[in-house]
This record gives C-alpha cells, structure tokens and sequence, in this order.
C-alpha cells in the first residue's frame, strides 16, 4: 500500500500523550486523513483532521469512523478520577477492545496501543492486570500489526494535577542516571516521545505483536 494514502484513527487524543500524537499525524506526510473520537469537539482546525463526537457506550459500527489502515489507541483512566473499578474497567479494556473490534471489521491491520510498565494479567495489582488484560484480548483480535506501548512514569504537562507524579517528576533528573541495563525499562518518558515512538513505527508497518519499553521508545524501535 502507499504510504502516502494511510488513515489514522486515534481514541484518547485529548490525553497527555494523545495531544501529542494527534499533533504529529496531522504532520505526518505518510496520513492523508486522521479520525479521532471525542465527547466533545477540539478547538482544533486542520484539513487533515476529522472528528467524530461519539458515546463510547454506543458506538456505531460503520466505515465511516473505523474504515482506516491504522488504530492508535491512548485512552486510559485511573480509578480516583473514574470512580470505581467497574468505571476504570470501562475506559480501560471495554472501550479500548471494541474499537479494536470494529477497525479490524472493517479492514484496519494495524493496531497500536499505550498501556503500562508492569501490565500482567495474572498481577494481583488491579491496574496491572486489567492492562495485561487488554494486551491479551487485543492479541485474539488478530491484527497483522499489534504494536504495544510499555512507559513507565509518563513526563509532560497535565490538565489536572497529580501530586505523586509531580514528587517523581521533580526527583526524575536524579534517579534517571542510576537505571541503567535492565532497569532503563524504569526511567521516566516524555508523552512526546511515546507519541514520536508510535508514529515512527506505524509507519514501519512491521508484521507481528511487539511489546515497546523505554529502550525501544527512545532508539530506532526495534525489539531486542
């Protein structure tokens, strides 16, 4: 296919590094149109751009949102700010897994997705497993691309404050250095280099399921 004549479908592009994302796509000369999914409209201009204000409890199942070639997904909640399990599981693995559903229906092969350090199905730690969950699910999916994000402490301006990651932010410059070899999957990630990691790679359009950690994020993006 020519590069040149990709779509994108972004969900979660109002997010830290969803914001991120949606700038570089718009960009990218390898995108002719981007489709993001949205509650409510971007003050956000651009001939490329196309938004769809959608209820992620109703979503309709139709190649005019999922008719693209590739899927960048960076939705993602914590429980405080959801509040409940149930409400976090919604954002986190249901919505997540039928947009993932409908794009491969209708002819995506590309699947990229931002989860997190430590995602494992069989963790005790609620978080962790639903996020090992959805990398599970998401594999029966069966995309001929599934390309899986793995960033520990996230870096960059957020539109609410958490205090937590503000203290880690602040003492980041000093533990960076310290994680070295098998640690540097631990070090803390600019939102933007995410973002730049998953338009890098989309347009590699590699074959196969990987699984990106912080050395793979900030080099050329290939999994050793």
């Amino acid at each position: 296919m020519d590069v040149a004549k990709r779509k994108a479908l972004i969900v979660g592009g109002t997010g830290l590094i969803g914001n991120q994302l949606l700038q570089l796509l718009l960009q990218s000369e390898a995108y002719e149109s981007v489709i993001v999914l949205i509650r409510k409209p971007l003050a956000i201009n651009h001939p490329k751009l196309i938004q769809k204000v959608v209820d992620f409890d109703d979503l309709d199942n139709g190649e005019q949102m999922f008719g693209v070639d590739d899927v960048f997904c960076c939705l993602g909640t914590t429980i405080k700010k959801a509040g409940s399990k149930e409400a976090f599981l919604k954002v986190d693995f249901d919505y997540p897994l039928q947009v993932a559903q409908l794009a491969k229906e209708n002819g995506a092969t590309q699947f990229l997705i931002v989860t997190a350090m430590g995602a494992d199905r069989h963790s005790r730690v609620f978080y962790s497993r639903v996020k090992g969950e959805i990398e599970e699910a998401l594999k029966r999916v069966k995309f001929p691309s599934l390309h899986i994000f793995h960033p520990s402490l996230l870096l960059g301006k957020r539109n609410e404050f958490r205090f937590g990651e503000k203290v880690a932010e602040i003492i980041s410059p000093i533990l960076s250095p310290l994680l070295r070899g098998k640690l540097s999957k631990y070090k803390p990630i600019q939102a933007k280099d995410v973002a730049q990691a998953m338009v890098r790679i989309a347009t590699d359009n590699r074959k196969g399921e990987f699984v990106y950690e912080w050395k793979q994020m900030m080099s050329d993006g290939s999994v050793k």
